[in-house]
């Protein structure tokens, strides 16, 4: 079930996005020169200020190798990185939390590419907030089902708070000791199973740190959704910027042979 909504949401990007072209001279042109909609950036930046699950901290970590004028007379500047896969703006692949499911470099294009729905709960979330069923059903209720093949971004407003750390957290511990102080929204574990075997998406996004909301035990949520192949991607930004529906997402995470994650680098288009 899992690869026919993948490829059924890459022909409906590619229709919707690309306009119905004929075979002999399509014209992709309008969507990328800024006549047929906008690019919005949906990614936070990687620095030193980029928060990561609190185990995670070493951080961001980029280290200079070259920068300055060369004996040859040209500038040269070389920088190596280090990164935990689950930091930042980043890809959750399915077997982060489900063994034998996909792995960083196997996700298909279609599993990252689609028709996106922006569930937006920002008017009533709170730390602890939890996304229900009857949050997506109120929003199929205005829109249409969620799109078989599509991307499901939820909204929680949190995305505001990422450049203060310990709001964005709840905590300002660090370590093993601050797991435990967590306090941000997340999916209710039975709207991710509903979504898993009710509908045809390929992924599901969300503006905080994790699927799962902070108190989260069993992060039975994410084990839901990637059971089914269903990848997360996690500290999403900008989705303020997006419409509840009609935008379309590409997500190309770093390709990680064998990785269950990695950096991510996710935008929206909007037609005009």
């Amino acid at each position: 079930m899992a690869l026919a909504r993948m490829a059924s949401g890459a022909a409906l990007f590619a229709a919707a996005t690309l306009g119905a072209c004929a075979p002999s001279a399509p014209d992709y042109s309008g969507v990328f020169d800024g006549t047929a909609g906008r690019w919005i950036d949906l990614t936070h930046a990687f620095g030193p200020s980029t928060i990561y699950w609190p185990t995670d901290t070493a951080g961001f970590q980029l280290t200079e190798l070259a920068f300055g004028p060369t004996e040859g007379g040209w500038f040269y500047a070389s920088y190596a990185f280090a990164s935990a896969e689950h930091g930042g703006t980043h890809l959750d692949a399915p077997v982060h939390f489900a063994e034998g499911r996909l792995t960083t470099d196997r996700i298909p294009l279609a599993g990252l590419i689609g028709p996106a729905a922006i569930v937006d709960v920002s008017d009533r979330a709170h730390p602890d907030y939890l996304v229900t069923v009857q949050d997506l059903d109120a929003w199929e209720t205005e829109h249409g089902l969620l799109p078989n093949g599509g991307i499901l971004l939820l909204r929680t407003g949190w995305g505001a708070r990422w450049d203060d750390r310990t709001a964005y957290l709840g905590t300002s511990l660090e370590g093993p000791a601050a797991v435990a102080e967590l306090h941000f929204p997340g999916l209710a574990p039975d709207a991710a199973s509903w979504l898993a075997s009710e509908r045809g998406i390929v992924a599901v996004g969300i503006d905080t740190p994790s699927i799962d909301y902070g108190q989260s035990q069993d992060f039975a949520a994410h084990v839901a959704l990637y059971a089914e192949n269903i990848a997360g991607f996690e500290n999403v930004a900008n989705l303020d910027l997006l419409p509840e529906r009609g935008a379309y997402v590409v997500a190309l995470p770093m390709k990680i042979e064998g990785g269950s994650g990695g950096p991510l680098r996710i935008v929206a288009f909007v037609p005009s």
